[in-house]
């Protein structure tokens, strides 16, 4: 005879709520005041893991809609760990901010570099403020400025 929960139990009749098997470890878990085998309480109630689809144990790492190990919520490229920065969700893929700039951001069509701030839009590309310049003079066209297109090249006004 045991006694769990608060009642008194003989022994073939103290069983895993899941598995039905009796529960011969010394330490079991609730649920609902119905007991489990760990195993089982692991299985039905234990989050799993974004990353490697393994139930989490210690602790659960929430972000972009889903579950991490702390040690698994990483950059996909770089592999920085990512509690406490900022990061990017790509379709659900955890970028720091370092590695999207590099791989996802717009490129200039001056230097060919990724833009992380403010662009100009202009003949049908990005570029930054710095990059967009007169191709004879090469003096920066600022956005509020008039420029001209010679073979599909800007030219400020004067040139």
């Amino acid at each position: 005879i045991l006694t769990a929960l608060g009642k008194t139990w003989h022994p073939d009749h103290f069983v895993c709520d899941e598995c039905k098997l009796p529960i011969t470890e010394s330490k079991f878990h609730t649920n609902d005041d119905k007991p489990y085998c760990t195993p089982c309480h692991i299985k039905v109630f234990a989050k799993t893991c974004h990353a490697c689809d393994e139930p989490i144990l210690d602790k659960c790492v929430q972000a972009m809609g889903a579950n991490w190990h702390e040690d698994h919520f990483v950059c996909n490229d770089c592999k920085l760990k990512l509690i406490g920065t900022q990061f990017m969700d790509l379709g659900g893929v955890p970028y720091c901010q370092k590695c999207y700039i590099a791989k996802h951001a717009d490129k200039c069509k001056g230097c060919s570099k990724p833009i992380a701030d403010k662009a100009i839009v202009a003949l049908d590309a990005k570029w930054h403020q710095m990059c967009f310049r007169c191709s004879k003079c090469s003096k920066p066209i600022m956005k509020d400025q008039s420029f001209q297109v010679d073979g599909g090249k800007p030219h400020c006004v004067k040139c």
